[in-house]
C-alpha cells in the first residue's frame, strides 16, 4: 500500500528513539544511562497514585467531556490564579492526553495550507513535524548563544510575512534551558500584537527554575497578551507523570471549542483516572514536587562542577530544566 505524502518526509522523534533503546538494554541487564527525552526518574508522588486508584474504586472508569472533566477543569483554573494571577472560564480550557496532543491539536484547528510558523532554534524536535503535519511551514529564527540562545523581537519581526499564522515561545526553553523575562516577553508580545500573530507559550517546563529563578507567562503582563496567546502546560515533568498523558490549552474560546471538536474525534476523551490523579496535583500538595526540583538542582550544580573541570569542555550553567549543552 502506498502511504500518505504528509507522513513521506516525517522523522520519528529522535528522543523517545533514545530513549526506548536505553530501555531495551537496561533490561537486557546492561547498565545504561538515558540521555533522551526529559523524563524525571522520580515516581509519581504516592498522593497523586493514590486519588487516581480511588477514583477507579469508586467507578470512574467511563468516558468523561472531550474537553476533560469540570472538576480538573476548575483545578487547572485555580493553578493559573495562584501560580500567574490569571483567571480563566472553563470554556477557555482544554485537556488532551499530554501536552504533545494539545500542541498537534492546536496546529491542527488554526493552520490552513501554506500557513507558517515561526520556531526559535534550538528547538524541541516535534515542533516543526507537528506543523508540516497541518500542511503548515516551519519559520526558524536562530537563537544565538551571545543571547543566551533567545530571540529577539528585532528577529521575529524580519521573520513575519502575510502568511505567518503563529509563533511558538517556548520558555522556560528545551533544549537550551534559556528562559525569557518579563520584559523579553513583552517586546516580544508586541511584535505578535502588532502583525495579530497567535502566541503559543509552551510552559511544560515551569517548575524546574533554580538559583531563585522565577517563571514568567506571557500571558500575565496584560489583558492583550493573555486575549493573544494560547498557553500548553501540563503535568508530566513537574509531577513526573510523563506516562499519565494529562496535558492542557489555556485561551482563545472560539480555538479552544475547534481544538475540543478535533479531540473529540482522535481520543474522545483523556484518559478517566488520569484525570482524577491530576486534580489530586493540582489541589493536595505534600511538598514532593519541591523536593523533586530541590534534587535536581542539587543534581544541575554537581554535575556542572564535573563538567567544567574537564579540560576543552565549555558549557552554560542552567537555571531551569535539567538539560546541558556540552560545547
Amino acid at each position: 500500500m502506498k502511504l500518505a505524502k504528509r507522513v513521506s518526509t516525517l522523522t520519528p522523534s529522535t528522543t523517545l528513539a533514545i530513549t526506548a533503546k536505553a530501555k531495551e538494554l537496561k533490561e537486557q541487564g546492561h547498565d545504561v544511562i538515558g540521555l533522551g527525552a526529559g523524563e524525571p526518574d522520580f515516581n509519581t508522588p504516592q498522593y497523586i497514585i493514590n486519588a487516581a486508584v480511588r477514583s477507579m474504586e469508586e467507578g470512574h472508569t467511563k468516558y468523561t467531556p472531550s474537553a476533560g472533566l469540570p472538576k480538573l477543569k476548575e483545578a487547572i483554573i485555580g493553578k493559573f490564579e495562584r501560580d500567574q494571577q490569571i483567571t480563566y472560564k472553563p470554556s477557555e480550557i482544554l485537556v488532551g492526553s499530554g501536552a504533545k496532543h494539545v500542541l498537534y491539536t492546536l496546529f491542527q484547528a488554526i493552520l490552513d495550507e501554506g500557513d507558517e510558523v515561526i520556531i526559535p532554534t534550538p528547538y524541541w524536535v516535534s515542533y516543526p513535524e507537528q506543523v508540516k503535519l497541518a500542511d503548515g511551514n516551519p519559520v526558524y529564527i536562530e537563537g544565538l548563544e551571545s543571547n543566551d540562545f533567545k530571540v529577539t523581537a528585532e528577529q521575529l519581526e524580519q521573520a513575519i510575512t502575510i502568511k505567518t499564522k503563529a509563533f511558538i515561545l517556548n520558555s522556560p526553553s528545551n533544549p537550551t534551558g534559556s528562559m525569557y523575562s518579563a520584559e523579553e516577553l513583552r517586546e516580544l508580545g508586541e511584535v505578535c500584537l502588532k502583525h495579530d500573530i497567535l502566541i503559543v507559550s509552551d510552559e511544560i517546563y515551569e517548575k524546574l527554575v533554580y538559583d531563585g529563578a522565577t517563571h514568567t507567562s506571557i500571558a500575565q503582563l496584560s489583558t492583550e497578551l493573555k486575549e493573544q496567546t494560547l498557553v500548553v502546560n501540563g503535568v508530566s515533568k513537574s509531577h513526573s507523570m510523563t506516562g499519565w498523558r494529562i496535558g492542557y490549552a489555556a485561551g482563545n474560546k472560539e480555538i479552544i471549542n475547534a481544538m475540543t471538536n478535533l479531540a473529540s474525534h482522535s481520543t474522545s476523551n483523556p484518559t478517566t483516572n488520569a484525570q482524577y490523579g491530576t486534580i489530586a496535583a493540582y489541589t493536595e500538595d505534600d511538598g514532593s514536587v519541591e523536593q523533586m526540583r530541590e534534587a535536581f538542582e542539587d543534581r544541575l550544580n554537581q554535575v556542572y562542577e564535573k563538567l567544567i573541570a574537564i579540560p576543552g569542555v565549555s558549557c552554560v550553567k542552567l537555571k531551569v530544566l535539567f538539560i546541558f549543552s556540552l560545547m
